[in-house]
């Protein structure tokens, strides 16, 4: 059959993208455009093959084999067919397990069935070498295609190198088409104006006034004062391993677990700040919110099925899944179907904390995008102020379009 397929090892892609554009193959480092990448596949495939596509398998990796956001964003995409195998954590790290074999029992079949002429490699693993072969000896030419390394060097196994019938890099301008690296801060969004930028303050000193315990401490034993705003991360297979930071100020959940004896909660250390992170930086929290937080209603209980089903139509095929961005979306949804606009006018007032119930949702849905680290029901802290930061930029936009008829 005079036509291609190309077959992604999307661990291998994305990770060497993320080396190349980031300096680490941490994919957490990137952000992608799924449909400029399916999009520019396809281009490069039928003019580098002179043949019509037929189809992009992309492989990659998943816990449990449930597809994740991207996975369900590129499975309805035209001509893609994904493939999961296993994303299992061992001594700490996370590797993917029956990619390989799924991308070679794929490779060959396709050759002994013939149904294409020319297949496209986008891997660097040595285990397909075998299939390579084998769906040469079928008539099939095999085009292996590599992302520039960082170092200038090969990111192949030499073997696949020597064995494919037509090789070709994928460069730094080929890659930024679709693929570019985060911010340091863990904000890839312009930050709201005139608040602080989200990095600023991750970076901003931490009072040791508000290190609880710190008087009674030797100075060598007592917390850095400044934390930095990203902990040490190893990386294997395109994925992160971060290692927590230390804690200098307890968060809520901290304190909640001290304990007075008989069970009731202890008072607050007179020198303790809570956290909350936001895009204000360090902020008290009162003990209880205020009667008006406790009546704000939920996006769930502002939407129906209908407008369910097409917000779920939208995480999957629009939505990036970057934090910012994912904080303005749920935002955009909650005020669009506010009945009462007082909600909104009050919610502005209580910045930057947004009631409880109110931002246990938005995280819950934030962890629909992959935000959960090591998935473990914890968002990474700069992860956090993002989401939150973009939740406030959009309620700040649309206070002020609330509030501009009134000027005129």
């Amino acid at each position: 059959m005079d036509r291609c397929i190309v077959l992604v090892d999307a661990g291998y892609l994305l990770g060497a993208a993320a080396s190349l554009l980031a300096g680490e193959p941490s994919r957490s480092r990137i952000t992608v455009d799924h449909t400029a990448l399916v999009q520019g596949l396809r281009e490069r495939a039928e003019s580098d093959t002179r043949q019509p596509l037929l189809r992009i398998y992309w492989f990659d990796g998943a816990p449990d084999r449930v597809p994740q956001p991207e996975h369900r964003r590129l499975r309805v995409m035209p001509r893609v067919t994904v493939r999961l195998g296993a994303l299992t954590r061992s001594d700490g790290r996370w590797a993917q397990k029956g990619v390989d074999a799924a991308m070679h029992a794929e490779l060959t079949e396709l050759a002994r069935n013939r149904a294409c002429s020319d297949i496209v490699l986008v891997t660097g693993d040595g285990d397909l070498l075998p299939g390579m072969m084998a769906a040469k000896e079928h008539g099939v030419a095999v085009h292996l295609w590599a992302v520039q390394a960082a170092d200038g060097d090969y990111n192949q196994s030499e073997d696949l190198v020597a064995e494919a019938d037509e090789r070709r890099v994928l460069d730094r301008a080929w890659i930024t088409g679709a693929v570019r690296a985060k911010e340091l801060g863990g904000v890839c969004a312009p930050p709201p104006v005139p608040r602080p930028e989200i990095a600023a303050i991750l970076s901003a000193p931490l009072p040791e006034s508000a290190l609880p315990g710190t008087a009674e401490r030797p100075a060598e034993e007592r917390p850095h004062p400044h934390p930095h705003p990203a902990a040490p991360a190893a990386a294997r297979n395109g994925t992160e391993e971060r290692v927590p930071p230390a804690k200098g100020v307890p968060t809520p959940k901290d304190l909640a677990a001290l304990r007075a004896p008989g069970g009731h909660p202890a008072p607050h250390p007179p020198t303790a700040t809570l956290r909350w992170s936001s895009d204000k930086g360090w902020v008290d929290r009162p003990a209880a919110e205020p009667p008006e937080a406790l009546s704000m209603p939920t996006l769930a209980q502002l939407t129906t099925a209908e407008q369910r089903w097409a917000d779920r139509e939208e995480d999957i095929t629009t939505v990036g899944g970057d934090p910012y961005e994912v904080g303005q979306v749920f935002a955009r949804r909650w005020v669009e179907r506010l009945g009462d606009q007082g909600h909104l006018q009050r919610l502005s007032g209580m910045y930057p904390r947004i009631p409880h119930r109110v931002d246990g949702e938005l995280l819950r849905y934030a962890a629909r995008f992959g935000l959960l680290a090591h998935k473990d029901d914890q968002i990474d802290e700069h992860d956090r102020y993002a989401i939150r930061a973009g939740f406030w930029r959009e309620i700040d936009q649309r206070t002020a379009t609330e509030r501009t008829p009134a000027a005129e």
